[in-house]
């Protein structure tokens, strides 16, 4: 009988317990966002967006963002993905702040774009120095060639126009993109020369591989927001900031320090 009455209370306290663990409300154990925390993303950019060996990020972007969250009390926190996917986490207003796209007609529908551009890229075709195929500026010479492309970047309105009539490989980084040149998978890469020339370098391929002239395009490289901003002031600060450091001549050496062209 006293066993009874045993279970039957420890029941009872287990049964209130889950009526009061019901009662409490749900918490995620993921990292809650702060209240002014802009979430930056972009891929690996040359001087402009990188993640440094000891985990630290740095560039000439990430400087800039971090002179804006100064001004004006933001928290920043960096992440890196492959550039289609980071385009995709901007339009769907999953992310802040995207870092260096080139504007194009069609990605003003999905995203908000910076007033000033802060850099400027030279886009060029890059093939083997024992293999020179002619490039005039005339896409029409270059059908049935095999070019290499970076996944989700833009080449300008005269490669997009064309790219339909070319043989066209994708690869997702320029290092993946010259050792295809370099082992004869394709016969030219497209890219630009800021995030090209050091990867030559590093690669040692100066002599295996050279840009071609004429350039395919100039690009100019903006800060990128979703269409409806969570801080809806963000991007115009960033337009004074951009503003103002050009006319002080500080975006002019900070330009120089990291080797970018200004546009």
């Amino acid at each position: 009988m006293i066993l009874h009455r045993t279970d039957s209370r420890r029941r009872a306290l287990i049964s209130l317990c889950g009526i009061a663990l019901g009662a409490l409300p749900h918490f995620s154990w993921s990292r809650p966002p702060a209240e002014r925390e802009l979430l930056v993303v972009g891929t690996r950019f040359e001087n402009i967006y990188e993640r440094r060996s000891n985990g630290e990020f740095g560039g000439m972007g990430v400087d800039l963002l971090r002179e804006l969250a100064r001004r004006h009390r933001y928290q920043l926190r960096f992440e890196i993905y492959p550039w289609r996917r980071a385009q995709e986490l901007i339009n769907g207003a999953k992310a802040d702040v995207l870092v260096g796209p080139y504007k194009t007609p069609e990605r003003t529908h999905t995203m908000l774009f910076s007033e000033q551009a802060f850099f400027q890229d030279q886009v060029a075709f890059y093939v083997r120095a024992n293999a020179l195929p002619v490039w005039e500026g005339d896409y029409r010479i270059l059908r049935g060639r095999r070019i290499a492309t970076l996944n989700g970047w833009n080449y300008g309105q005269a490669f997009s126009k064309a790219a339909p009539q070319l043989n066209i490989s994708v690869t997702n980084s320029v290092e993946n993109g010259l050792k295809m040149l370099v082992a004869s998978h394709v016969e030219m890469f497209a890219t630009n020369r800021r995030d090209t020339d050091p990867v030559v370098q590093a690669l040692g391929l100066q002599d295996k591989v050279m840009a071609l002239a004429p350039l395919i395009d100039v690009q100019d490289a903006y800060f990128a927001y979703p269409l409806s901003p969570r801080f809806r002031d963000m991007p115009r600060e960033m337009d004074k900031l951009l503003a103002e450091m050009k006319k002080n001549g500080e975006l002019q050496k900070l330009a120089r320090r990291y080797g970018v062209t200004l546009p």
